[in-house]
C-alpha cells in the first residue's frame, strides 16, 4: 500500500469514526471561537511578523474530539497562512491525551491552488504530527507533552523524514483571579548536517520555548467578559524574546 493510499485510508477511518459518534444517543458538544493575536508565536517561533486572527472549531463527545483550527495574517502575504486538522482521545480517567495533527501551511499569494490535497511525500505542504501529554494531577501539577512530525514537509535535502521531537514541561495556577501557564519546551534531537537536515526546531538540541502566559476574564458588562491574555515567550536556541497580546471571543 502506498504512502498516499495509506493516509486515505487513515481520513476514511477518523471521517467513520466520527460519524458514529455522532449517531450515538449521547449528545456532543460543538464549540467555536477566534483569537486575535497580536503576533503567532508557535512552540518558540514566530510565524507572523503582524496580528493574526486565529479561527477555530471543535466537535468533542466525551473522552474524543476533532477540530480544526487556522492562523491568517491581517498582513496577508502568506504571513502566518496555517490550516490545521486534528483529532484527540483523553483516557486513564483524563490523565492522558492522545492527538494527531494535521498541519497545513496555505500559500495566499497562489489561493486558487493551494494543493491542499497533495499528500505524495516529495510535495506535500502537510506535516503530519503525533503527541502524547501527561496531564498532571494534584499531587504532581506538571503537565508533559511529546510531539514527533512523521510524515510530509519535515524532510532533509535528501527527501528523508527529520522525525523533528518536540518535548514540553508546564505547570499552572491562579494568583489574585489571573490564570498563570508557565511552560518550557526543547527539542534533544541534533539536526545532522551529512544529511542536509536543518532541524523544524533547532539545528542542536536544547530550549527553544520558554515563558508564561497570564490570562484573565475582563467583565466588560454583567452578561459579558472578555478574555484577555498575554505572554512573554524566549526562545534561547535563536536568541529571541517575544511579547504577544491576545483577545478571545
Amino acid at each position: 500500500m502506498t504512502r498516499t493510499k495509506e493516509l486515505t485510508t487513515l481520513l476514511i477511518g477518523v471521517i467513520i469514526s466520527t460519524s458514529s459518534l455522532f449517531a450515538q444517543n449521547e449528545k456532543g458538544e460543538i464549540s467555536l471561537g477566534a483569537d486575535l493575536m497580536s503576533r503567532y508565536i508557535w512552540r518558540g517561533t514566530q510565524f507572523s511578523t503582524g496580528p493574526v486572527i486565529q479561527p477555530g472549531i471543535e466537535y468533542s463527545k466525551g473522552a474524543f474530539a476533532i477540530g480544526a483550527w487556522g492562523s491568517y495574517s491581517f498582513d496577508g502575504d502568506n504571513d502566518g497562512a496555517e490550516a490545521d486538522i486534528y483529532v484527540s482521545y483523553r483516557f486513564a480517567d483524563d490523565l492522558f491525551t492522545v492527538s494527531l495533527t494535521d498541519y497545513f501551511f496555505p500559500n495566499d499569494q497562489i489561493a486558487a491552488n493551494n494543493s491542499y490535497f497533495d499528500f505524495k511525500k516529495e510535495s506535500t505542504d502537510h506535516i503530519l504530527e503525533g503527541s502524547i501529554a501527561f496531564n498532571g494531577t494534584k499531587s504532581f501539577p506538571i503537565s508533559i507533552m511529546a510531539a514527533m512530525n512523521f510524515w510530509g514537509a519535515d524532510q532533509n535535502a535528501n527527501g528523508d523524514q527529520q522525525y523533528s521531537l518536540y518535548i514540553e514541561l508546564g505547570h499552572s495556577f491562579t494568583y489574585k483571579d489571573v490564570n498563570i501557564d508557565l511552560f518550557a519546551g526543547f527539542t534533544p534531537i541534533d539536526a545532522d548536517e551529512d544529511k542536509g537536515e536543518s532541524g523544524f526546531y533547532g539545528d542542536t538540541a536544547g530550549f527553544v520555548n520558554l515563558g508564561f502566559t497570564a490570562s484573565k476574564e475582563v467583565a466588560i458588562t454583567e452578561k459579558f467578559s472578555l478574555p484577555l491574555s498575554a505572554s512573554v515567550i524566549a526562545n534561547p536556541m535563536s536568541e529571541n524574546l517575544f511579547l504577544v497580546f491576545g483577545v478571545s471571543f
